[in-house]
């Protein structure tokens, strides 16, 4: 089966439109639709863009009609802790509502109106979202593919991968194993810095962690393996210990968004391929990778639209 990797949408539903048209799609029988393709969409559909429920109903409905699979994004992961109260602390949410975390979500919120029964509506369906998917020919995630951490949760998953309501609760609590295995998948694997060392982030907010290109066997030290850009350089070139991050097994493809890559869209080498080139900002291009099955990937087989 061929299949198209789409990168993170965040609510940007005309350059949806736009690369699903570019792609060979067409809208038949109340969904987009190829004659030969799916599409596979990895995560963070909502927040920041345009066009949230517009962008949420034409996945969902390619999903139920079979020419799409989707996993979830940290963004909704945490759209669902913000909406879900808190059984140990009445009152309270597992995403506290704070102004930082409402702004967040403000885009997402202002179309579905909080607590509302579509605001629900759309929680449930986050919920029936894998947080990965494995297939003979390719492996799917959102940030971070860690054998170690699906293994921390895989008895406490639900069918497919998903999240259960108890996965969810422990996923939220910070002092749980669950907590960092889903941080580790959802949002990417971080490390700490040999003390006493930090940087400061473009926020101006001194680290102690940091995350890491787990995908690439080249990065062994804190200052290439580090994702931090131009800030690199305050890092060491101490060696990164073997116990501190999982090297991709390099098995099969694997595709994944998350990280807000920037120019020229390419594969990051013939096994791994980043699909999010900021697609939220305006300017910037939604990627999809034209998959079929080859072992080896490549840039030709890239696709972006910024209409």
């Amino acid at each position: 089966m061929a299949h198209d990797i789409i990168g993170d949408i965040h609510g940007q539903a005309g350059k949806l439109k736009a690369l699903l048209k570019q792609l060979g799609y067409r809208e038949r029988m109340g969904a987009w639709r190829h004659p030969a393709r799916t599409a596979r969409f990895v995560g963070d559909l909502i927040d920041r863009g345009p066009g949230q429920l517009e962008t949420l109903e034409i996945v969902r409905r390619m999903v139920d009609a079979g020419s799409a699979e989707a996993i979830m994004g940290n963004h909704e992961f945490n759209g669902i802790a913000y909406a879900t109260r808190d059984p140990a602390q009445p009152g309270h949410y597992l995403r506290a509502r704070g102004q930082s975390n409402h702004d967040q979500h403000r885009a997402f919120l202002n179309e579905v109106t909080l607590d509302s029964a579509l605001h629900r509506e759309w929680i449930q369906w986050f919920m029936t979202l894998p947080l990965w998917i494995e297939t003979d020919q390719l492996r799917l995630v959102h940030a971070c593919w860690h054998p170690p951490s699906m293994a921390v949760i895989a008895d406490q998953l639900g069918v497919g991968n998903t999240l259960t309501p108890e996965l969810l609760v422990a996923a939220s609590r910070k002092d749980s194993a669950a907590f960092v295995a889903v941080e580790a998948i959802c949002k990417g694997l971080e490390i700490e810095l040999p003390a006493p060392i930090t940087f400061t982030d473009k926020q101006g907010i001194v680290r102690q962690r940091t995350r890491v290109r787990w995908w690439d066997d080249t990065a062994s030290t804190y200052r290439t393996a580090a994702l931090i850009g131009r800030d690199a350089g305050q890092l060491p070139e101490t060696p990164i210990p073997d116990s501190a991050i999982a090297r991709y097994d390099q098995a099969k493809p694997v595709f994944f968004g998350h990280y807000w890559f920037s120019g020229n869209p390419g594969v990051i080498s013939a096994k791994a391929c980043c699909v999010d080139y900021r697609a939220a900002l305006d300017s910037e291009p939604l990627v999809a990778y034209r998959f079929d099955g080859e072992d080896a990937l490549s840039n030709d087989k890239l696709v972006a639209v910024r209409a």
